[in-house]
């Protein structure tokens, strides 16, 4: 065990004990209780003694003990509409893992893009990124992985041998995979976990909702210009492959095309129970005005596609349905579980009075808005660098929360860009498990992601007070 966990699970107790045992009140009796709850979660997260879903269950106890919320409160947390949400959007992406069919759909789309190596670079980027919007970015990117480092070993192989160009070329596809698969969750809810606990909080304690369209609405576009922007840093700027040729990586395609053989029945199921998902996900306000009595819900929906894969039959004859409940043996169980410690986390501050002291001290001083938008868009999106973006965004929401009360800025305003930054990791390995999967190919260097990686997080900084600024505003 590294020194930092062993210090980290001692430490955390100690810090909690500590805090909640001081002779003199910070903030209340309750809120001190819940700073220390909360020190206690951060110094676990920060240092993963244990696992980041371990550090969640802690509020279901702690919170109870400290008589700050009854455990029946607390408990409901851990069962939000959210995390369904969310368990039906791992189901949708277990089935389409299961029968290959995000393999099928990211060939396909960089066959579309061409085979010259900069356009090779765009179609495993924007193959990445799309399947980033519905199944998770660590899937995505050991997806892309092998089909790249077929394609790089041509490089390595052919007659030249493994010039400056072909190592650009291959760090370039690399550290696109991963970057397009950081950014590609960012367009959707369930593309990414901190998007979800963003909107756990606003339903749960502020009473607001943020529909699967809306989220879109600003999600998609930005995905797309950040994606758009890593390809040219990346093939125009830093790691050029000027006069590279090669066509063998078309025939590389076609050949992991035509493993997989002809579209099979399962595929076309689990496609059409995705087309219809997506379909109600996106026109749900218009179907509930047509037919107010439904009250469809994004999390109802993606109940119902949960259900349709598990129940519906593939051959009724046989019994063979497209999963079984074994398959959810593979089901990140664990990020449910981080869902609802962080929304307990949140209830707590909330009802301690934390986030009304943080509004009334940030109300009573004279910051501008603009600048406090800007310091915590870079504060997040360079802490997520070094600690699990859920967790940052669980512990930081409710006090930016109160940051935007006492600012008198609507709720979105600020919680949207700041969230969105949360997953704007470019810099470290160790950021997100698509930088940590990349550099482990052995084609990439630390040095060499953290010099496009600063440049794009900065990137992304001014994007993002942008977004705070002009665009947010208009859309909400």
């Amino acid at each position: 065990m590294e020194l930092s966990k062993k210090l980290g699970l001692f430490l955390g107790p100690i810090a909690f004990l500590i805090l909640v045992n001081l002779p003199m009140e910070l903030v209340s009796e309750k809120g001190d209780a819940v700073i220390s709850v909360a020190v206690w979660m951060l110094i676990w997260w920060i240092t993963e003694a244990v696992s980041i879903s371990v550090t969640a269950l802690l509020p279901l106890l702690l919170l109870p003990i400290l008589k700050i919320l009854p455990i029946a409160e607390v408990g409901a947390n851990y069962g939000s509409p959210i995390v369904f949400l969310f368990f039906g959007g791992f189901v949708m992406a277990l089935a389409l893992e299961k029968v290959n069919l995000h393999r099928r759909i990211a060939l396909n789309i960089i066959k579309l893009t061409g085979t010259t190596p900069n356009k090779v670079i765009l179609g495993f980027m924007i193959a990445t990124g799309s399947l980033s919007m519905w199944i998770s970015n660590t899937a995505s990117t050991v997806v892309m992985l092998p089909i790249a480092l077929s394609v790089i070993n041509l490089l390595i192989n052919d007659e030249d041998g493994f010039t400056k160009n072909d190592q650009n070329f291959a760090l370039s596809v690399m550290l696109g995979i991963a970057f397009s698969a950081n950014a590609g969750g960012i367009a959707t809810v369930i593309g990414t976990p901190p998007n979800s606990v963003l909107i756990g909080l606003l339903e749960n304690e502020y009473n607001t909702e943020i529909s699967f369209l809306k989220w879109m609405t600003i999600g998609l576009p930005f995905s797309i210009v950040m994606i758009g922007i890593c390809y040219l840093v990346l093939v125009k700027w830093m790691y050029p492959n000027r006069d590279l040729k090669f066509n063998a990586s078309k025939e590389v395609i076609q050949s992991e095309l035509e493993k997989l053989g002809p579209t099979s029945g399962k595929e076309k199921l689990v496609l059409a129970i995705f087309g219809v998902t997506v379909f109600l996900w996106i026109f749900r306000t218009l179907i509930n005005s047509i037919f107010p009595s439904l009250g469809l819900t994004d999390t109802m929906i993606s109940i119902f596609a949960a259900l349709a894969l598990f129940s519906v039959p593939y051959s009724l004859k046989n019994g063979d349905f497209i999963i079984e409940w074994r398959d959810t043996s593979k089901l990140a169980w664990g990020i449910l579980i981080l869902f609802g410690g962080g929304l307990a986390l949140a209830q707590g501050m909330s009802s301690s009075g934390i986030v009304d002291m943080v509004a009334n001290a940030i109300a009573q001083s004279e910051i501008s808005i603009l600048l406090t938008a800007s310091l915590l868009i870079f504060l997040m999106l360079f802490m997520t660098e070094l600690m699990s973006n859920v967790a940052l965004v669980a512990v930081l929401a409710p006090v930016v929360a109160g940051i935007a009360i006492g600012l008198d800025v609507p709720l979105l305003y600020l919680l949207i860009p700041v969230t969105i930054a949360s997953s704007c990791a470019f810099m470290l390995p160790m950021a997100t498990p698509p930088n940590a999967i990349v550099f482990a190919s052995g084609h990439v260097k630390i040095a060499q992601m953290a010099r496009v990686g600063v440049i794009l997080n900065l990137i992304a900084v001014v994007l993002l007070i942008l977004v705070f600024q002009f665009v947010i505003p208009v859309l909400f």
